[in-house]
């Protein structure tokens, strides 16, 4: 039985999207003071619950030696060789992508980054009191919200230094993809890619095209997806491995998938705004019609994204529209295709395979895409055993959580990307969640924190502390996944302060007299800690 729905104001649900694919790394000599930003070394235990409260946890600790390593780790998979200004990489998904220039072997080594000396616990701690002092007039102002929860933690010193509703669920919006994306990442690993195959049907010419629930399939290359699994080059496989024999009718298999194509608690008008799209295990862009990715939604949907990618693909084939229909695929013969060019019905005739995972989640986080984080959710059921539905997706996701040593029962889930508005989910679980993704003791949740936007320079941060003044400070430094539905706004994320510290926090207000306003009452808690010294 689920529990109730947690603050749950009315009105629209809005997505939470921004600019072109970003896997942000720190900053080189950037024309302005800015710092880069950085992924918090050490794993969390209990916060704090009470309203104003902060204090000390206490629990198994992760050596700093191990923290650095995992910091260090994610500079290096980031692809950094010198110092790179945070933003988005071009291809970030292509096998096609350019080199930069290897240096010269006189060419001194960069001194290390401040992400490096936050990570080694250098400057000096913040104190729960001076954060309290310099946060609490923001955290209680009107424009904020009517209603606020947040948690902010050194993780160097492993203190609670500010909690407000700490461990109260309240509405999370985007802020769920973190749950989504360290789920399926310790289910399925960063390696893993999704498979999208044509088999033979039961009769000669029918081929059955089997979704794999890749939400980055394409039809042909595009700038959307730039190294995504292409419909065009299976059909060129399909029409190798039939020779001769002319393919005459089309199945397509979306049985991965199961039950409600969407979720509790979204808005009527989701799919109708772009928001996202039908969860099928079948979709070429994420379900839109044209590839293109629009903030806060403007993308158009098809009404039946498996139909429409298996109609495109019979279309490389040359199979009529009419002869396109859904089925289930014949069981996979135990051998492929003799040399004699006989096919028995469950020959594999085609395969593509998505990017990794880790791509797939950096996608889904930096450009907060829903139909992406519904797909992923489903992997976690998957992995698991488990039918590929909304409910066993979300109850999946929350096990993972809670078998991760996190506090579980602080998340009730109704899907995995947050629009709906029946989810609830605690600042003090968001927080644990991000500082043991970096302590090292699952190295795959490591990866995550690649795809998180940087403020002023990435993905659905892009835009955010670029004004006003106070709030310019945060940029380049507050790295964290944003989230917004009508009345709602959050963000959870790391920063690092001037003083060196760095810190993990989760900020999430409703019933603000604005979206605009909200955003920016939000930001400028962030920058304030930013330019805290405490």
């Amino acid at each position: 039985m689920r529990a109730a729905a947690p603050d749950n104001p009315s009105g629209g649900a809005t997505k939470d999207a921004a600019a072109p694919p970003a896997l942000p790394v720190p900053a080189a000599t950037p024309p302005s003071p800015l710092v880069p930003a950085a992924a918090p070394p050490e794993p969390p235990v209990k916060a704090a619950a009470a309203v104003g409260a902060a204090g000390t946890r206490t629990g198994k600790r992760t050596k700093w030696v191990v923290a650095l390593s995992i910091v260090i780790f994610l500079v290096l998979a980031a692809g950094i060789v010198g110092l790179v200004r945070p933003g988005p990489v071009d291809k970030w998904l292509s096998a096609e992508t350019t080199s930069a220039p290897a240096p010269s072997p006189t060419t001194p080594d960069p001194s290390p980054t401040p992400v490096l000396v936050a990570a080694a616990g250098g400057g000096t701690a913040p104190t729960p009191e001076s954060v309290t002092r310099a946060i609490d007039p923001l955290v209680k102002s009107p424009a904020l919200g009517t209603k606020v929860h947040v948690a902010v933690l050194d993780v160097a010193s492993d203190q609670v230094l500010y909690a407000r509703n700490a461990d109260t669920m309240t509405t999370p919006a985007s802020t769920t993809k973190l749950l989504t994306a360290a789920a399926v990442l310790d289910a399925r690993g960063p390696s893993y890619r999704l498979s999208t195959r044509v088999v033979a049907g039961s009769t000669p010419g029918e081929v059955v095209l089997i979704g794999g629930g890749d939400p980055t399939l394409a039809t042909a290359k595009n700038a959307l997806f730039p190294g995504a699994a292409r419909l065009d080059l299976l059909a060129d496989q399909v029409k190798k491995a039939l020779g001769t024999t002319r393919p005459t009718s089309l199945l397509y298999d979306i049985s991965l998938f199961s039950g409600p194509e969407t979720a509790r608690g979204w808005d009527s008008n989701d799919i109708a705004y772009g928001q996202v799209s039908r969860i099928q295990a079948l979709m070429v862009n994420a379900g839109r019609v044209r590839p293109i990715h629009n903030e806060f939604g403007g993308d158009p949907r098809s009404s039946n994204p498996a139909d429409a990618a298996a109609k495109a693909f019979a279309r490389m084939l040359g199979v009529p529209a009419s002869a396109v229909k859904k089925g289930t695929a014949p069981a996979t013969a135990s051998t492929p295709p003799s040399s004699t060019g006989e096919i028995a019905p469950g020959d594999q005739l085609g395969v593509v395979q998505s990017p990794p995972m880790v791509q797939l989640t950096d996608w889904m986080l930096g450009m907060s895409d829903n139909t992406a984080a519904e797909v992923l959710g489903r992997q976690v059921a998957i992995a698991d055993g488990k039918p590929g539905t909304f409910d066993d997706g979300t109850e999946a996701i929350i096990k993972r959580v809670g078998d991760l040593g996190l506090p579980s029962d602080e998340a009730n889930l109704y899907d995995a990307s947050g629009l709906s508005r029946n989810n609830g989910i605690s600042p003090t679980l968001l927080t644990e969640l991000l500082a043991f993704a970096a302590s090292g003791q699952q190295p795959a949740l490591s990866s995550m924190f690649g795809g998180l936007p940087v403020a002023g320079w990435s993905g659905t941060m892009l835009k955010r502390f670029v004004s006003p003044q106070p709030n310019q400070v945060g940029q380049g430094i507050v790295r964290a996944k944003t989230g917004t539905l009508s009345g709602v706004n959050t963000m959870a994320g790391v920063l690092t302060t001037a003083d060196g510290r760095l810190l993990v926090f989760a900020i999430m207000a409703s019933g603000s007299p604005g979206a605009g306003t909200g955003r920016a009452a939000l930001d400028k808690v962030a920058a304030r800690l930013v330019a805290c010294g405490c």
